[in-house]
């Protein structure tokens, strides 16, 4: 299993911020989840503030440990500034895309679609959800799918 598919809302209460949108709007618990997310408050180290960092962008757009790692690795390879070129290439994914574009209401509902087939990039169908997509692309409903 690559993906996090568990409670959305548990990460959601661990980094502190409403990294998925949930339905249940405001959350019921405001500390962090566990049996020590009460009580127990810890000063996180420099390392630690980072790693969260990390983890919660990772989270955020789906992707596994080694999506995110070869990525970067890419982005720097790119000319120019490493941190911008990753976030160009975590928007440009076609699965993110779809989200943007609003027709699906969370980056999994849009991966969802994209995996099963629903969209066409250039008039081809495209079913991969980290396909990059340029500028000029043409990403439009497959005519099948249009209901």
């Amino acid at each position: 299993m690559s993906r996090y598919t568990g409670p959305t809302t548990k990460l959601n209460r661990r980094f502190g911020q409403n990294i998925f949108p949930t339905s249940k709007g405001e959350e019921r618990r405001p500390y962090p989840p566990g049996i020590h997310g009460k009580t127990t408050r810890r000063k996180v180290s420099e390392y630690g503030v980072g790693l969260n960092e990390k983890q919660k962008l990772r989270m955020m757009y789906g992707l596994t440990e080694k999506q995110f790692r070869l990525s970067f690795e890419r982005a720097k390879r790119m000319g120019g500034v490493a941190g911008d070129n990753f976030l160009r290439i975590l928007e440009t994914r076609l699965d993110n895309v779809v989200f943007r574009a609003g027709f699906a209401k969370s980056r999994d509902m849009a991966r969802q679609l994209v995996t099963h087939g629903h969209f066409v990039v250039n008039g081809h169908k495209v079913n991969i959800p980290s396909y990059r997509v340029s500028p000029n692309d043409i990403i439009e409903v497959r005519q099948g799918s249009r209901e």
